[in-house]
């Protein structure tokens, strides 16, 4: 390989998507949810310990044994600008169908608990979802929405204090959250 380029990924059937934020104080936070579906996707499947690349944090490998082969990213920008990592990684893993990028991410106008898949739709004010759509060049891929709920106000400082703020939830509701719309990411992956 001549000096200065880089070797290409290996094509994949999926790139996964976890939205968040980095850093010690963003985790544990409904924001970051994105981050921990991911990192129990990344966990059921075995995948090998993530790599600093795309600037994020990247694992690859296959949806299972047989399963197609994923990547799963989450990007170290923050989540305003998601877009600048998942958009070169989507390049070098040659996933060319919007549709094979699948996007996990909080939803604060689901309340807490609630679950749902989709494929494109409208972007709610999502600010990471914004970034996707800004770099991926459309809103068509598919998404993980995990309901997070929304304080009883529309105060921008109380509802980002409200999402960057630990959760309020007891731990073991909120596990069940992340299994289950780890679930729903894996239905998809798999259908």
């Amino acid at each position: 390989m001549p000096f200065g380029r880089r070797q290409a990924s290996a094509p994949v059937d999926w790139l996964i998507v976890g939205l968040g934020n980095p850093g010690t104080r963003y985790a544990g936070t409904p924001h970051n949810v994105g981050f921990e579906v991911a990192g129990a996707l990344a966990r059921r499947w075995d995948l090998p310990a993530a790599k600093k690349k795309f600037n994020g944090l990247v694992t690859e490998g296959r949806a299972g044994i047989g399963g197609p082969r994923v990547a799963v990213l989450l990007p170290q920008t923050f989540m305003n600008e998601a877009g600048k990592s998942a958009g070169p990684a989507r390049g070098a893993y040659r996933v060319e169908d919007l549709e094979r990028v699948l996007v996990l991410h909080d939803e604060i106008d689901l309340k807490f608990g609630d679950v749902r898949t989709r494929v494109g739709g409208g972007l709610a004010g999502h600010n990471g979802l914004k970034s996707l759509r800004r770099e991926l060049g459309d809103a068509g891929f598919q998404r993980v929405r995990v309901g997070v709920g929304r304080p009883d106000s529309t105060d921008p400082d109380i509802v980002a204090s409200y999402v960057l703020g630990k959760w309020q939830q007891p731990r073991a509701e909120v596990q069940d959250l992340i299994d289950r719309a780890r679930d729903a990411a894996e239905s998809i992956v798999l259908g």
